[in-house]
This record gives structure tokens, sequence and C-alpha cells, in this order.
């Protein structure tokens, strides 16, 4: 599962900076919520519109139905079997920036991860417009190693190089989502 992330954009972050820095001149009266991102705040996400990559806002979470609350993960396994996730699977999926995410053990100690030598994290996300608002989901997987021993499930991570294929390329998305993670790094939080 993954029910918060990061999102700094340290002066060193140029990648993270760009991001925002394109958000805040093309939608200048949509507030964006950096630091440590919660369900439903709105955030951007990275989609393909035609050859290029373009950041757009979008609120985490995709509402329930019959329910309060919001979808805020989509299992990797069953996504493209379940009715709320199968056409923005092929259809809609979304990178989100981020410098991290965060998950809790069973003892609820907080712990960060992250890339090791990065300072961006890019998540498998799916979208999917409902009225006039912009939905995202982070896809998870099962977790690898280097997390095991805190949770049993984490984002779908994109590596820098995996990030044009999965806004461009279906069959090569859904074979990825199958593979095992890249190893993170940890480090509790205090």
């Amino acid at each position: 599962m993954c029910g918060r992330y990061s999102l700094f954009d340290e002066q060193d972050n140029t990648e993270i900076q760009s991001i925002i820095r394109e958000m805040n001149q093309q939608y200048p009266d949509t507030p964006i919520r950096t630091g440590e991102i919660f369900p439903t705040n709105t955030v951007p996400i990275i989609i393909a519109v035609g050859d290029r990559l373009q950041p757009m806002p979008c609120v985490w979470g995709f509402p329930k139905y019959n329910a309060s609350g919001v979808i805020i993960n989509a299992r990797a396994e069953t996504a493209a079997e379940k009715k709320t996730f199968i056409d923005s699977l092929y259809y809609r999926r979304c990178i989100v920036p981020s410098t991290g995410f965060y998950e809790w053990n069973k003892q609820k100690q907080k712990f960060f991860f992250r890339l090791p030598d990065e300072n961006v994290l890019y998540l498998a996300g799916l979208y999917r417009d409902y009225g006039s608002e912009r939905r995202l989901v982070i896809l998870t997987t099962a977790a690898n190693r280097s997390m095991q021993d805190v949770h049993d499930r984490m984002p779908v991570i994109l590596p820098r190089e995996r990030v044009r294929m999965w806004s461009h390329d279906t069959t090569e998305s859904i074979r990825y989502i199958a593979t095992e993670m890249p190893e993170l790094r940890k480090e509790a939080v205090i």
C-alpha cells in the first residue's frame, strides 16, 4: 500500500522544481501540495500529450462508489480485471513525481523509502476524470526484499529510463508491472 508520499522541492532538486514551476505557470489558480502528500491533496502528475510529457494537477484518490472516502491504490496484479481501473490501465496511465514514500510497520514505526543516490522517485499511476475533476490512484505490487520487513505492498516504481515507456507503450507497461521493483533505501522517520 502507499498511503503517503513526499514531494519536496529543495533547492538542489532541479527536476522536481522544474515540474512545479511548469505546473504553476500552466495552472496558476490551482494550488499544488508539496511536502508530505496525503490522499485527496491536489498534486502534479505527468501524462503523455502526443509525444510530449506534460505535468498537470490531479487529486489523489478515486471516489468510492456507495461510500465515503477515496480509493488511493490499485493492485497491479488485478487492475486489468477491475472495472474501476481497466480503462485507465490501458488508456490513462500517469507518472506521479515524488521524492519518496512513507510506510509504517506493525509497531507503527514510520519509514521513508527512496531510490539510492536519486532525489526523484517516479511512481506508476492511473488517472480518470470525475466530472471536471481529474483523479489518480497509485499502482502497488508485492513488496521486494528492501521493503518486506516493513510492509507486504509497495508502489510500482518507475526508474527514469521507464518513464516514457509507462506513458507511451501499453504492452510494455503491462509487462513491467509484473516485474520485481528496484531496491530502495529505507530510513526511519523519528
